[in-house]
């Protein structure tokens, strides 16, 4: 990979290894101030000045690590981009290092068991929302660049450009419309897309693809008003026993995704994923089956996956003996790579409109779609990304899919692509990120850190 000797290699990885070790005090203290910051970008919910305040400690940390030009760029959706510069010295490469810090909102401060905006360690993981997604891997980037100085001085060996984004988690797409406006602030050589995990703590993991998705409102309607389940129950038309009818048929008994027009017979072809795990990492019910006829890989990663996010429904508490005129359902539709959007979007379609029973009144409005995305498999960047992560963690890399999107991935790819991408990150299954109780193990911050550390040393010898 390099052109040192394998003592020159062993004796930086040992230097970096106790730096990055001596730095994770001040990587929990960093983690604590930024979870603090109640940075969900939805000003209905939080004011938005929490955001600002976030975004302007991330510039000011990597300011203070030597990066230049640190500045909050106004995105098209109103949210604030921090940008930074490193720049390479000659001949070397530039590495773009990805991060967000705009949070999920906690979803029911009752559900945690730690406060949520207060970083607690409990059975030696971090708590709080943003500890995983996406400030840990903030402060990942931060140890990493901390570490190099200590070691490397300021001189660093490539060049760095810094985005943290700031309405990810909305899915507003500030930075999606912004990249291909600033082509030449953003160029770098290799992406490392740090949004991801590993399959499990101390599995170094590649995430080599992404489901895209096709998000959905389905209205049906039968009546023009609520009538008296006692009077016409029977042979008045209910909305909601429709749209159950039609819900139904988007899956199989098995559990199988079955929208019309769709194949659901992929098989994944890397790291497998042991049932039983699965069932501990998704805390499922004893008794309770898994769904699908393929691995879990398979489900997870290769084949299509609908899920019902939501239903306008009357709550079992105040509901009264009425047949329902009118529901809505919110559907999401996760996609493998090689479904184009458009054609799932109008499979899916097609299948509602064409399933809703007693020529109930069905109106579909799309309310998003993302692509799929596959991650650079292969190039000097992928080989020395693989060495670090081999000397990080003691074994080699794996790789893994996942089934959330990314959208921002497909813009990078189409604006630069000559580009290495790769995803990565420190939010493995136990961080329940979007969940109540996020949380972090340290240790992958630790790992992870000193591969990135390893990589940016090592990359322009590769």
């Amino acid at each position: 990979m390099t052109t040192t000797t394998g003592t020159q290699d062993d004796a930086r990885t040992a230097a970096l290894r106790s730096a990055v070790r001596d730095l994770m005090p001040r990587a929990k203290s960093d983690l604590t101030e930024l979870v603090s910051y109640k940075s969900v970008y939805d000003p209905r919910q939080f004011p938005i000045e929490e955001c600002h305040q976030a975004a302007q400690w991330v510039a000011d940390a990597f300011i203070a690590e030597g990066l230049t030009d640190a500045a909050l760029h106004e995105t098209p959706d109103g949210s604030m981009a921090v940008i930074a510069h490193h720049p390479a010295p000659p001949g070397a490469p530039t590495i773009l290092l990805y991060c967000h810090y705009d949070v999920q909102p906690p979803l029911g401060d009752d559900a945690w068991h730690t406060p949520v905006w207060e970083l607690t360690e409990k059975n030696g993981r971090w708590y709080g929302r943003g500890s995983a997604d996406c400030k840990g891997n903030i402060v990942t980037h931060l140890t990493a660049l901390r570490a190099l100085r200590q070691v490397h001085g300021d001189n660093l060996p490539v060049g760095l450009v810094l985005v943290a984004e700031g309405s990810e988690e909305q899915g507003t797409g500030g930075l999606e419309e912004f990249v291909p406006k600033n082509v030449d602030l953003l160029r770098a050589d290799t992406l490392l897309i740090c949004d991801c995990g590993n399959f499990a703590v101390g599995v170094p993991t590649f995430t080599q693809t992404l489901r895209g998705n096709v998000n959905v409102l389905v209205t049906v309607e039968t009546l023009s008003g609520p009538l008296h389940s006692g009077m016409f129950g029977g042979a008045a038309p209910d909305a909601l026993a429709a749209m159950i009818q039609l819900l139904s048929t988007l899956r199989d008994e098995h559990g199988n995704t079955t929208v019309d027009g769709l194949r659901n017979d992929q098989v994944w072809d890397g790291h497998e994923y042991p049932a039983d795990q699965f069932r501990t990492d998704a805390s499922a019910l004893d008794g309770v089956d898994l769904l699908g006829s393929g691995k879990v890989a398979d489900m997870l990663w290769a084949r299509p996956a609908l899920t019902v996010l939501g239903m306008d429904v009357p709550a079992v508490v105040g509901s009264s003996a009425a047949i329902q005129p009118r529901t809505r359902a919110r559907l999401n539709l996760r996609i493998p790579p090689g479904i184009k959007p458009d054609d799932a979007l109008k499979s899916l379609t097609s299948h509602l409109e064409s399933h809703t029973p007693w020529h109930a009144k069905v109106t579909i409005e799309t309310e998003a779609t993302g692509s799929p995305f596959v991650g650079s498999t292969d190039g000097p960047a992928r080989r020395a990304m693989e060495d670090a992560f081999a000397a990080a963690y003691g074994r080699p890399a794996t790789t893994e899919g996942q089934g959330g999107s990314i959208p921002l991935c497909n813009v990078f790819a189409d604006t630069y692509p000559d580009a290495e991408i790769m995803l990565m990150g420190v939010e493995e299954p136990k961080c329940l990120i979007h969940a109540p109780n996020e949380s972090v193990d340290p240790t992958e911050i630790e790992h992870m850190a000193l591969a990135e550390a390893l990589f940016l040393a090592s990359y322009r010898n590769a």
